[in-house]
């Protein structure tokens, strides 16, 4: 059993600053790439950003420059800072973790979200 676990979300004013954790606990041998997903009020839900194992990450367009993705390996841990915060980055966010197991098989995992609101 594996569990992703999302904390630092909330509301903040355009311009401001937060920072999201993921921890994946549980049954874990090691994970391949975590990333974070939003998904606003009426829209699929969509990548922000990605970092793989190996260190590669990739951003939404949207994003680029203003947020942040970053890990902890040793605590399968991924972060996003996000800075310059928009009305429009309003959304849940939703952490996603590739995770192998110690059946050495691989398992794709969600976070239950957690809300980040930019006022105007």
């Amino acid at each position: 059993q594996v569990q992703l676990v999302e904390s630092g979300g909330g509301l903040v004013q355009a311009g401001g600053s937060l920072r999201l954790s993921c921890a994946a606990s549980g049954s874990i041998f090691s994970t391949n790439a975590m990333g974070w997903y939003r998904q606003a009020p009426g829209k699929q839900r969509e990548l922000v950003a990605a970092n793989t194992s190996g260190g590669t990450t990739n951003y939404a367009d949207s994003v680029k420059g203003r947020f942040t993705i970053s890990r902890d390996n040793a605590k399968n841990t991924v972060y996003l800072q996000m800075n310059s915060l928009k009305p429009e980055d309003t959304a849940v966010y939703y952490c996603n973790a590739k995770v192998i197991s110690i059946n050495r098989r691989e398992y794709d995992h969600w976070g239950q979200g957690t809300q980040v609101t930019v006022s105007s």
